[in-house]
């Protein structure tokens, strides 16, 4: 397979061959969005946009950001929930039939460490599971005040300095014994797993290797050709696991090893993976978008070096701060440093930078469409552009 098969075949299966709905989206196509990419990753940076709204807005064009809060945190006869929150990739949003897939309550976890506060305070995790029980969906802020009272004084800082009802509340949500009810302006609410996921589901249990058999499906499907190892990064799988998963659908006919030219590992398509002769359309992603989660494959197969800049010194920023890369027509040919000033109505471009060797001409008018599309859908009068990157003087020229 060339290389540019390759990437086709991974713009597809992320949902990229798809056109934009022209009527305004609807829970229809946000069904479809997540037959692609399978799941949607959590971040509380919101600089622009939180994470979780972007890849919609990437595939879909504007649409209304409820349709997320519906299908995550809401629930009603009329419409079910959809999506329930669990550490997947990382802190994500999955189907919620794919719970069982990665209930993974006894085996080990990063929420081991909050074992200490288990042992520290024993009777604790009875007594938020029962407040839980009677007042959820309820924030840990609000737990605290319940069990340890208002006039508690101990100190309260860094993540790894909070409170042991914070620390247990996340050791519980890790084992699947509380999940999140609702989110108000981001803070997680938890409540029980078993008022959240319906009966049905959180009662079906499946042996451990056909979770991994169908998490690997699932990540060949969304990736449509991948390595072992990035079928593996989607839902952060064992490696022993992953490979055994990856054997067996092979052999079931689900995968069929390929070799890309350029490529120096075997790579693995999902049988139903499309590669279409061409790629039209435009998208800016998130540094949080699962078409460029992996960013040695982004470079593989882009040819775009792709690192997130919020932990650099602001000196030492090669781009900016929180940096969205920018797909016209299947190739990423530009990025840009977002920020949604909110005081002032306006999403500031704070820094524009074009690929070597692209049309720069139409890259910009079509650049400057995607931001004054993406401010209008997040309630902003505008886009300023700054003028930091080799395009900042047009882009801003054209979206005055």
């Amino acid at each position: 397979m060339t290389e540019g098969a390759a990437r086709r075949t991974a713009l597809a299966a992320q949902g990229f061959a798809d056109p934009r709905p022209t009527a305004v989206p609807s829970r229809r196509h946000l069904l479809r969005v997540l037959s692609r990419v399978q799941l949607i990753q959590l971040d509380s940076v919101n600089v622009a946009v939180r994470a979780h709204y972007m890849p919609l807005f990437s595939r879909l064009g504007a649409y209304p950001a409820e349709l997320v809060d519906d299908a995550a945190w809401s629930h009603s006869a009329r419409k079910p929930r959809l999506l329930v929150e669990k550490w997947a990739h990382e802190a994500s949003l999955i189907p919620v039939e794919d719970w069982p897939l990665l209930h993974t309550g006894k085996r080990a976890g990063w929420w081991r460490h909050y074992e200490k506060a288990v042992t520290r305070s024993p009777g604790l995790v009875q007594e938020i599971l029962a407040a839980v029980k009677e007042r959820g969906p309820i924030g840990a802020g609000a737990l605290e005040r319940e069990i340890l009272g208002e006039g508690d004084k101990r100190e309260k800082g860094t993540w790894w300095e909070r409170s042991d009802v914070k620390h247990i509340c996340e050791y519980l949500f890790g084992l699947g014994e509380l999940t999140t009810g609702t989110r108000r302006s981001f803070e997680r609410l938890y409540d029980l797993t078993e008022r959240v996921v319906p009966a049905e589901v959180l009662g079906r249990q499946l042996p451990a290797d056909e979770c991994a058999r169908q998490l690997v499906e699932r990540s060949a499907r969304a990736l449509g050709i991948a390595t072992e190892p990035e079928l593996r990064d989607y839902y952060r799988l064992a490696p022993d696991a992953n490979r055994q998963a990856v054997i067996d659908l092979v052999e079931a006919g689900v995968l069929e090893p390929v070799l890309v030219e350029g490529w120096n590992r075997k790579a693995y398509r999902h049988v139903d993976a499309r590669t279409p002769r061409q790629i039209k359309g435009r998208a800016l992603l998130c540094p949080f978008d699962p078409l460029i989660w992996e960013r040695d494959r982004t470079e593989r197969i882009f040819g775009f070096r792709y690192r997130i800049e919020i932990y650099v010194p602001e000196p030492k920023r090669e781009y900016g701060y929180y940096v969205f890369p920018f797909l016209l027509d299947g190739e990423l040919v530009a990025r840009v440093d977002l920020k949604a000033d909110r005081a002032a109505g306006l999403l500031r471009v704070q820094g524009a930078f074009a690929e070597s060797g692209v049309d720069t001409a139409r890259v910009l008018v079509e650049l400057a469409g995607e931001l004054r599309l993406m401010a209008g859908w997040l309630g902003l009068s505008g886009v300023a552009v700054g003028r930091k990157g080799n395009i900042a003087s047009a882009l801003g020229k054209l979206t005055k």
